[in-house]
């Protein structure tokens, strides 16, 4: 458990430095002075000075920074970021955003390259092969954790004296089950492909979170075939591209049912910093090709909210640049301030309601599962 919390959250730390990244190698190319270049905000840990540039490591584990001469405006030297022309500062800007695209491109071209399954549910999802309902966790000393039940095995028939059904999905094992209270059932299961047979009785009453025989089930699809080593970076940009289309899609279906009143759309979930290492953490669990693929994912959902036209994210700073395009000057320096420092005080806000309201709770139902397995 807390291994993959760990490599969750560290994922997430990656993502953030290779953006900064971003901004950090297009300023060097335009000549542009970068002071700092940390892991992690402030206060100071360590750091080193290489050239002109301090690269740090950080008290506050929950991001990255680079600091570039003149970003905040007013200095006029050849070496500052608001002494460029405002396409080679907005091509800064962009860089960090592009960063992210890159980075969901090699992401996806290794998932390609390996090939990967992913949690599917009960529907029917195109593109799907291989569909299979697998063990994701057992509760300790519950039926199934004395029937000898393992996390990785995929559940293949159920049956009892009278009859044995195929599983095919969750909903079938369940119902089974539902049906079979007290009485003995088998189950056949592949296990790493050894067919095992095993009989267990589910309870009538069994302890408030465990279900009647103690498992969590996941139903796993094949959607990621595996490709050649040169084709499948052909498939992680084709991928990139379609998951951002989708991504944009979808986020414009969330404010749209926002702003007519429906409210979040169903399937959609709000997630914080924490929720997201929840996610990962769990993505963990199927898998080194899941796990990338949501890593991949959640690069390109970033990426997209990162142009946002907010003041304090990446977009925000387009429109500034728009405006002094457009003005034939800056927008003056407290006001842009000002403005930045306002709003990101309402992100900061949200992401703390978010946190509260949605996170904590995921990340205690995480713990307890972890716990029980």
């Amino acid at each position: 458990m807390i291994l993959t919390l760990i490599i969750a959250f560290f994922s997430l730390i990656a993502l953030m430095v290779i953006h900064e990244f971003g901004h950090f190698i297009i300023a060097k190319k335009f000549g542009v002075k970068v002071e700092e270049f940390g892991i992690g905000y402030p206060p100071r840990l360590f750091g080193k000075k290489f050239g002109e540039t301090i690269y740090s490591v950080n008290l506050i584990p929950l991001g990255a920074f680079v600091r570039i001469y003149g970003e905040e405006g007013g200095l006029d030297d050849y070496r500052s970021f608001s002494n460029l022309a405002i396409w080679k500062r907005a091509l800064i800007v962009v860089g960090g955003v592009v960063a992210f695209w890159i980075a969901s491109i090699i992401i996806f071209s290794v998932v390609f390259a390996i090939g990967a399954d992913l949690p599917i549910g009960d529907e029917t999802v195109a593109g799907v092969t291989n569909a299979k309902v697998k063990v994701i966790y057992v509760s300790k000393g519950s039926p199934a954790d004395v029937a000898g039940l393992q996390t990785g095995d995929t559940i293949k028939q159920i049956g009892n004296s009278a009859a044995t059904e195929p599983v095919e999905k969750i909903s079938d094992f369940q119902n089974f089950i539902s049906q079979n209270l007290g009485k003995e059932v088998t189950v056949s299961l592949d296990r790493k492909g050894a067919s095992i047979n095993t009989t267990l009785t589910p309870r009538q009453s069994p302890p408030e979170g465990e279900g009647a025989i103690g498992i969590g089930l996941e139903r796993i699809g094949t959607l990621f075939q595996k490709y050649s080593w040169y084709q499948a970076p052909i498939q992680g940009v084709v991928y990139t591209w379609q998951t951002t289309v989708n991504g944009v899609v979808g986020l414009y279906q969330v404010f749209a049912n926002l702003f007519s009143g429906k409210g979040v759309p169903s399937g959609a979930e709000l997630a914080g910093p924490l929720g997201i290492t929840v996610f990962l953490a769990r993505a963990v669990d199927y898998g080194v090709g899941f796990f990338l693929y949501f890593i991949g994912t959640i690069s390109v959902f970033i990426a997209i909210f990162n142009l946002f036209p907010i003041p304090a994210l990446d977009g925000g700073k387009l429109v500034f640049l728009f405006l002094e395009k457009v003005m034939k000057k800056p927008v003056p320096v407290k006001i842009e301030q000002n403005i930045t420092v306002i709003f990101f005080l309402i992100l900061i806000s949200l992401s703390i309601f978010v946190t509260i309201r949605f996170d904590i709770p995921r990340f205690s139902e995480f713990l307890r599962s972890s716990l029980q397995r």
